[in-house]
């Protein structure tokens, strides 16, 4: 998530007022009864999100050694689970201050041959700020929440949304780089793709999804929850309340603050983030301490696994539902 500046007392009045209660509630129909295996591999959670999150990895800076290690593991593993390419390879290059970045993009073709055309897109970024400033011996800031959490929820989603091979529209997964310069790799290919002139149905983006967020009566809170009816509709075809809406989000703006701003930008259409970072919840953003054995797997899991059916009846519908508001 790029760094904003926080101010703590505004912030307390808010979070009084979210205590208090929430009017824009999401209204949501009854559990659905599915025999969808949504099940992963806590294992595979881990161990990716330790890999991406280690020091080897120095930090995972667009331009280093770093991130060029995780993006080859990022593109084995869409090879080795049948992950398409979208270009002529799992990457989509570009400069930026003289420095080379690429984004990671794969995708899976839709099985219906008019829906097929129309485009899901699921991204994370999956750079960070790599070394700084050394605080106790320590100067890699790891980003295992920021954002190493939301690389695994997109790369783990690849993985089970080509097992269960049943979406009509196509998916496509990208993993942007250059997010801590401000957006860029996400820029860069919503233009790519608007010139392209790919119909676009929605993007659904994660940030910072490691750690759980307390007492809400939802998964996870939606950025720009406001401007359409994305959450009422996942949370319709979910069968319980996975999108919530977080009063800071809408005061920090952080609907322009995480990659799907350019995508809405370019395409005027619904392009939203998923994040469980409340602002209280975790005390180690743009921090060296920001590792991987302070979040929780078992939460991370829950909410890959939990975004499973709205995102195949996003892909399934016959007409496009979620809509701006």
């Amino acid at each position: 998530m790029r760094k904003i500046t926080l101010n703590f007392s505004l912030l307390a009045s808010v979070l009084l007022v979210s205590a208090c209660g929430n009017s824009q509630s999401v209204q949501t129909a009854a559990p659905v009864q599915t025999s969808l295996n949504t099940n992963i591999q806590q294992g595979d959670v881990e161990e990716l999100l330790n890999y991406l999150s280690s020091d080897e990895l120095k930090g995972r800076q667009t331009g280093t050694e770093g991130i060029e290690m995780a993006a080859q593991k990022i593109e084995g593993i869409f090879e080795q689970s049948g992950v398409q390419e979208y270009f002529d390879s799992y990457r989509h290059n570009f400069k930026i201050d003289g420095v080379e970045g690429f984004n990671i993009v794969g995708m899976l073709e839709g099985n219906d041959p008019q829906l097929k055309d129309q485009f899901i897109i699921l991204g994370a970024h999956y750079d960070h700020i790599g070394v700084q400033k050394a605080i106790e011996g320590d100067s890699i800031a790891n980003g295992a929440n920021d954002n190493a959490a939301g690389t695994v929820a997109v790369v783990e989603l690849a993985k089970k949304l080509a097992e269960i091979d049943d979406n009509k529209r196509s998916i496509m997964f990208v993993l942007f780089s250059a997010e801590e310069m401000g957006l860029q790799g996400a820029k860069k290919i919503a233009k790519r793709l608007k010139e392209d002139d790919l119909d676009l149905y929605t993007l659904f983006n994660f940030e910072m999804i490691g750690v759980p967020m307390k007492d809400k009566d939802y998964l996870g809170y939606l950025t720009g929850y406001e401007n359409s009816n994305f959450a009422e509709k996942f949370n319709e075809y979910s069968g319980k309340k996975v999108l919530g809406f977080l009063p800071q989000a809408q005061e920090y703006n952080l609907f322009k603050r995480s990659d799907n701003y350019p995508f809405f930008e370019q395409f005027n259409v619904p392009a939203q983030t998923i994040s469980t970072f409340d602002f209280t919840n975790y005390n180690y953003y743009h921090h060296v301490a920001d590792e991987a054995e302070k979040l929780n797997v078992g939460h991370m899991k829950n909410v890959i696994e939990s975004v499973i059916p709205g995102i195949l009846k996003m892909a399934n519908t016959p007409e496009k539902e979620i809509k701006l508001n």
